[in-house]
């Protein structure tokens, strides 16, 4: 007699064709994100964006409700018997920026450009929520849809917080995910990782005073300018020598003004630029050395200094089981050459980070290189040439459905 056998795990019933329905919406998907791609708003008030997406769900069985301070979208679908909520979330705003794709489907919109994919994001979500409309009797429980504006720096996902979208279904949300398009991972793909996934994003402000005059004649001044040049290179050496390698910082100084001709000596130069890291314990640190570094230097070349930082968005933070379900996830509807754990974080920024400090989520990229362009030839997210592969919303699409069959069995 032999021993027991191992047999194969056979796919999950609940995701059974659920690849091929998303594959199925793909036209309804690309009309909705080439709509969006061709009228672009910016901020927090985008009104032909809002109308757009409730167009497009208007025949679903969901409860939506209009943001009242800006222009979001919640929608709640309510499964066949009672249950927990989750919530699934796709941003709607452009980057103010012209676009330089050449696509016969362009920004009309000067100066605007759906440069970071939210427009693609917009659509997978509306697709997402036909494919989970028609799987209602599958759901225990509700799936809020929080279309969001304003993430391009504009706090949206604090917003649509304070109004309620995280208790729009009745229980509050207990899961979340969100999805961004990524044009430098091959399409198709679905990459994450547990823990930091995404750095906090902070400004600082840096006013040098001296007291201006002759270019030929320094020491009848006090030059702003050599002060605040010692302070680029003292910020930068403060990162490598008070930050931990094993909790980063980024810190770049991304402007610098001062004087306004050959021979003047002026009053005041500026710095300004951005402060990037992974943890509350290093942003506090930062912050804490960033205005010491500056009026010791400043003190040094008989200046004063003025060094404001203001709070952007925080690091965004994965729950390590979330995560790890959203690859297993990937694996087993998309296939597992399509889940890919990335090795580290990324230093970009996202507001998303406020949901995942309420409520247990992962955030996650979809890769959508071009067809016939390599990840790292792509013209990356925010480029004024970015494009992306259309066909790898259907992956998205099927994901975010799964995500919510997994949570409401």
């Amino acid at each position: 007699m032999t021993g027991p056998t191992e047999l194969p795990a056979l796919p999950d019933a609940r995701f059974a064709g659920l690849r091929a329905e998303a594959e199925a919406l793909q036209p309804t998907t690309i009309a909705l994100r080439r709509a969006v791609h061709r009228h672009p708003e910016l901020g927090l008030q985008l009104p032909q964006t809002q109308q757009a997406v409730r167009d497009a769900i208007a025949d679903l069985p969901l409860e939506i409700t209009p943001g009242s301070a800006t222009t979001s979208l919640t929608a709640v679908l309510r499964g066949a018997r009672p249950g927990p909520a989750v919530l699934l979330r796709g941003d709607m705003d452009a980057l103010p920026m012209p676009e330089d794709t050449g696509v016969d489907y362009a920004s009309e919109v000067a100066g605007a450009m759906h440069a970071c994919g939210h427009d693609t994001h917009t659509a997978m979500l509306a697709s997402a929520a036909r494919l989970l409309a028609a799987r209602t009797d599958e759901l225990a429980g509700s799936v809020v849809f929080m279309f969001q504006p304003g993430e391009e720096g504009h706090h949206g996902a604090r917003h649509m917080i304070h109004e309620g979208v995280l208790d729009a279904a009745g229980p509050r949300v207990e899961r979340a995910l969100g999805l961004h398009i990524f044009a430098n991972l091959p399409s198709g793909v679905i990459a994450t990782r547990p823990g930091p996934v995404m750095a906090s994003a902070d400004n600082f402000f840096i006013r040098v005073t001296g007291k201006g005059g002759h270019g030929s004649m320094p020491h009848n001044a006090v030059d702003p300018v050599p002060a605040a040049a010692a302070m680029v290179g003292a910020l930068q050496t403060m990162i490598t020598r008070r930050i931990s390698i094993s909790d980063p910082a980024v810190l770049s100084v991304t402007r610098i003004e001062a004087g306004t001709t050959t021979n003047v000596i002026p009053e005041t130069a500026v710095l300004e630029g951005t402060i990037r890291t992974l943890s509350e314990k290093t942003r506090a640190l930062v912050h804490a050395e960033l205005p010491k570094v500056c009026s010791g230097i400043a003190a040094a070349h008989g200046c004063r200094v003025l060094a404001d930082i203001e709070p952007c968005y925080p690091s965004t933070v994965n729950d390590a089981a979330e995560a790890q379900r959203v690859l297993d996830l990937a694996g087993e509807v998309l296939g597992a050459d399509n889940a890919v754990e990335l090795p580290d974080p990324f230093m970009g920024a996202e507001d998303f980070s406020y949901v995942l400090q309420r409520v247990p989520g992962a955030f996650a990229f979809l890769g959508a290189c071009p067809p016939g362009t390599s990840p790292d030839e792509a013209a990356p997210n925010h480029s004024n040439r970015v494009d992306y592969d259309e066909a790898a919303m259907a992956n998205g699409v099927a994901l975010y459905a799964a995500f919510a069959l997994d949570a409401l069995r």
